[in-house]
């Protein structure tokens, strides 16, 4: 979404690509956006200095993606400068002039946006219609947020301010707003004393479609957890979080993302730049749930699945995924989409050796370890690129984890009903490697609803009570069995399991096994 804002805010791009590397998923995705807004593409091959470097194949891919010639790639190397100045002016030749009304209501498109902790939300803007001057009250027609404008300028590339920007010229605009949601890419900016009246296309709310409960290794760092989020949020609108309490694991939050890379950048920055050791939860998505009484909810958390007998039907996120691969791995990215319940959409060839496959895959399916495992059966050649497609139907229930004979809520997924045994085996084997023992025997169950489906026993130390006894009579033996049996009895009831960290992480190691 915010790639086509910013695409939009363009009339020429550089489709630049790898010589070494060639063309891959996420540069087909950003050129059919590209193409779609109209834009003029100036095709280009990057590193022909590199070793590994291939100009033939990959420009051949290029114009097979563009349907052009292969004369038309330009070939360049930013490093040493060869081919650059022929692109620079290949872009002022063929990239047209930006259009728009000056004389028209003001409006403009937030294309991106960061934050300042001084200057507060610097939104950077691609005036369409009319004029923008300093001074001006303005308004973001979405967010209904209105605002003075203090500064503005261009990027040269440092920050120029200047009086006014006009139709057709790109620049920042700072209002002393201190939350980006209230300035969000995509949005229409225009002024509240000439306000438009149509807003620009293509504006939608940010949704996240991954999600995943985070909390603090350490527990006194709960404060520190919660500034941290505080911190991010104000330069990331995409991120969602709301506290989040797990009898295993304590407080912690519940956060959303926009994919698994964005997941992956806000963990590891909340590592990194706030020295915080964080424990994470198993990815799920959000599923859309139909009652029997005909109310629908949105869950996230496997905690809040309904009992099955209210539902009346599931609905699961459903992807288009693109893939694209050497020929001779077909077959592998092919058996691993159907172990995954993808359905084959088509397939292209861009060249006699590269080929693009096209699945529908539940989104649940490949938030775990997808492209872990592509990359593994292709040796590291395939990559993967995904949009929204749809919500399906789809049988789906929630696996639980009961250790002693309490469920814990840390551990329980939602899952395809084909696939629950497998997951729930697979689950409690690896479970009992990493609990330790304990004095009595700590079953460790698998279920769905009031069902068990799998079981694996955590065996108690042995402690030989009948060592000190030298013959005699048997009655004493089996008294001394008979008091240890009871005291373990007893421990059993008041006893708590403590669940170490392997534990959740071996959830986080189901892979394929559990699918």
């Amino acid at each position: 979404y915010e790639v086509s804002r910013s695409l939009a805010a363009c009339e020429g791009a550089l489709l630049v690509v790898d010589a070494s590397q060639g063309v891959e998923a996420q540069t087909v995705a950003n050129t059919y956006l590209a193409i779609d807004s109209g834009l003029e593409l100036i095709p280009c091959m990057n590193k022909l200095d590199l070793p590994g470097a291939e100009p033939e194949r990959v420009s051949e891919e290029i114009a097979e993606l563009l349907g052009e010639s292969a004369d038309e790639v330009r070939r360049i190397s930013a490093k040493t400068g060869e081919g650059v100045l022929d692109v620079l002016e290949e872009l002022v030749a063929r990239v047209p002039a930006p259009t728009g009304k000056r004389e028209a209501s003001p409006r403009a498109l937030i294309f991106d946006s960061e934050y300042d902790q001084y200057r507060g939300v610097i939104a950077y803007i691609r005036v369409v219609d009319g004029t923008f001057r300093k001074g001006e009250v303005i308004r973001a027609m979405a967010a209904a947020t209105q605002a003075e404008i203090d500064d503005m300028g261009f990027f040269t590339p440092q920050e120029t301010p200047v009086k006014d920007l006009s139709a057709g010229e790109v620049g920042y605009l700072i209002t002393g707003i201190k939350d980006v949601n209230m300035l969000r890419v995509g949005d229409t900016l225009t002024t509240r004393a000439n306000p438009a009246t149509e807003a620009l296309p293509g504006y939608r709310d940010v949704k996240p479609m991954v999600f995943c409960g985070l909390f603090p290794i350490d527990s006194d760092r709960y404060p520190d957890f919660r500034d941290a989020l505080e911190r991010l949020s104000l330069n990331d609108a995409a991120l969602m979080w709301e506290p989040e309490s797990s009898d295993a694991l304590g407080f912690g939050f519940r956060c959303g993302f926009l994919g698994l890379l964005h997941m992956d950048i806000v963990r590891e920055r909340l590592e990194r730049e706030y020295d915080l050791e964080l424990m994470a939860t198993m990815p799920s998505v959000e599923f859309e749930i139909t009652l029997t009484d005909g109310e629908v909810m949105q869950v996230h958390n496997p905690a809040e699945m309904p009992d099955p007998a209210r539902i009346a039907e599931v609905r699961e996120p459903v992807v288009r995924a693109s893939i694209l691969t050497p020929k001779e791995y077909i077959g592998p990215i092919m058996e691993l989409c159907q172990e995954r319940r993808g359905q084959h959409v088509g397939m292209n060839y861009l060249s006699s050796e590269r080929v693009q496959l096209m699945y529908d895959l539940p989104l649940a399916e490949i938030v775990l370890d997808f492209f872990d495992q592509l990359k593994s059966r292709t040796r590291g050649y395939a990559s993967l690129d995904y949009e929204p497609a749809e919500l399906r139907p789809s049988k789906l229930v929630k696996l639980d984890v009961l250790l002693g004979g309490d469920p814990v809520d840390a551990l329980s997924m939602i899952v395809h009903t084909d696939k629950a045994y497998e997951a729930g085996r697979s689950l409690a084997e690896k479970l009992r490697k990493k609990i330790p023992r304990q004095q009595y025997d700590v079953p460790i169950q698998a279920a769905v609803g009031a069902k068990i489906i799998a079981r694996e026993t955590v065996k108690a130390f042995r402690k030989d009570v009948t060592a000190k006894c030298y013959g005699g009579d048997i009655s004493r033996k089996r008294k001394l069995l008979e008091r240890q049996k009871e005291g373990k009895r007893r421990m059993k009831q008041v006893g708590r399991i403590e669940v170490p960290q392997e534990a959740f992480l071996a959830v986080l190691e189901l892979g394929d096994d559990a699918r």
